[in-house]
């Protein structure tokens, strides 16, 4: 595994009426849904380790710890950035952050950790 510290990705999203609270069970209001922001700050983990694992590798999120703090209408843009912070083995720590053109939406820290992808699917059976 090749992954250091200090490198990273960034992923954006146009939030559209499926990404909402509303949509998604995780509210009542048509803004953008926590879950759906903290599958955006994984994509971008994800897109910050793409090219550093072996083939028969993957990484899995195991830990997420993020502050939501700003409401996003739908069809704003945001975007998330994952930087590696650390690296423990195969353990991964990213901070990550999801910003709008008016600032900080949501910020903190997700964790992965690389695993053999086959073995992977056979536990999941």
């Amino acid at each position: 595994m090749a992954v250091e510290p200090g490198q990273g990705a960034s992923v954006e999203l146009r939030v559209s009426v499926d990404d909402t609270a509303k949509a998604l069970g995780s509210g009542d209001v048509e803004v953008l849904a926590t879950p759906r922001l903290v599958a955006l700050a994984e994509e971008a983990t994800v897109a910050a380790t793409q090219g550093y694992l072996r083939d028969q590798e993957t990484s899995v999120c195991v830990r997420v710890q993020i502050d939501h703090v700003t409401p996003i209408a739908v069809g704003r843009k945001v975007w998330a950035e994952a930087q590696v912070e650390s690296v423990h083995g195969r353990r991964i720590v990213f901070t990550v952050s999801v910003t709008d053109t008016r600032g900080l939406v949501a910020a903190g820290r997700v964790t992965r950790v690389v695993v053999d992808r086959s073995r992977f699917l056979e536990k999941a059976q």
